[in-house]
């Protein structure tokens, strides 16, 4: 049986994770905050171009992941960077998929 309480909660960043077998399988992360992370937070909350939800990856190499969805069609949002103020050697990047979907790519 999974325990129902998040494993981490931080709510001035809007922010709350659930793990399963120690991975994160659910996070939530507040609209406000997704929208300055990637640079939409001067737009209106209801605008259209706000995005309501986020799909988050974990990969091995977030340079070499961007490159090769860059390839695919994908559009860099927020190029990649270190974010140690969101955990211990955390890097991601934002973009958007072909179809508009925002997309986190992200190493730990």
């Amino acid at each position: 049986m999974y325990d129902v309480q998040p494993v981490k909660v931080i709510p001035e960043a809007q922010y709350a994770n659930w793990d399963l077998d120690g991975q994160t399988g659910l996070v939530l992360f507040g609209r406000t905050m997704m929208a300055n992370t990637i640079g939409t937070g001067d737009l209106p909350p209801d605008a259209s171009t706000q995005d309501a939800a986020m799909l988050v990856f974990k990969v091995d190499e977030v340079d070499s992941a961007v490159e090769l969805l860059e390839k695919l069609g994908a559009t860099v949002v927020s190029p990649p960077q270190d974010r140690p103020q969101w955990g211990p050697n955390l890097r991601t990047a934002h973009l958007r998929a072909p179809d508009g979907t925002l997309l986190e790519l992200q190493s730990y």
